[in-house]
């Protein structure tokens, strides 16, 4: 319980965020209703977003051995396109957010959002660890919880132990710092 409701309050701060920033950059009004939008974008962004993915992406597979490999990226791209757009669309719907302009009020706020997506999924662990330590402090929970990994605690090989520390100094897991390395040398 603890986990989702620290990951339902730390993306709806991201959010509330996001939204404002698609109030500021478009003519999409996003004023006080933003709080309201930004609960309907977060349990939309949570329990709806992957529903649509899946759907849209199981449909694209059935046809994925037919295109290119450019082609593919496009269609991927396409769809995760088209899942922002529908958030975006049901977000409109459900809250105090209005908007102006097909282009500017329609288009540019997905993209908006698939930006917010992106650095969030990027910074996701720390700021919901962060957030796990403030609900910890503000329900007393930190000495129940220590009780509780004391009994459970497992021992960690020599590797492991080293991949934690590493991760601890630049909050990068291995196979993320692998994926850097690849970018730089590509």
């Amino acid at each position: 319980m603890k986990k989702w409701v620290v990951r339902f309050l730390s993306l709806l701060v991201f959010d509330v965020v996001v939204l404002l920033i698609i109030g500021w950059l478009t003519p999409a009004r996003v004023g006080w209703a933003a709080l309201w939008a930004g609960v309907i974008l977060t349990a939309l962004t949570i329990w709806i977003k992957p529903l649509i993915h899946n759907t849209f992406r199981s449909m694209a597979s059935k046809s994925a051995d037919q295109r290119t490999k450019a082609g593919e990226k496009l269609v991927q791209g396409s769809l995760v396109f088209i899942v922002a757009l529908i958030v975006w669309i049901l977000t409109v719907v459900f809250s105090g957010v209005t908007v102006g302009g097909w282009l500017w009020g329609y288009i540019l706020p997905p993209v908006i959002i698939l930006i917010g997506w992106a650095v969030y999924d990027a910074i996701d662990d720390r700021v919901e660890g962060h957030a796990g330590a403030l609900y910890d402090r503000a329900t007393g929970a930190k000495a129940a919880d220590a009780g509780a990994s004391a009994s459970g605690t497992t021992t960690l090989t020599s590797s492991e132990a080293a991949a934690a520390q590493r991760e601890l100094q630049d909050g990068l897991t291995d196979e993320q710092r692998r994926m850097l390395d690849e970018l730089g040398r590509g």
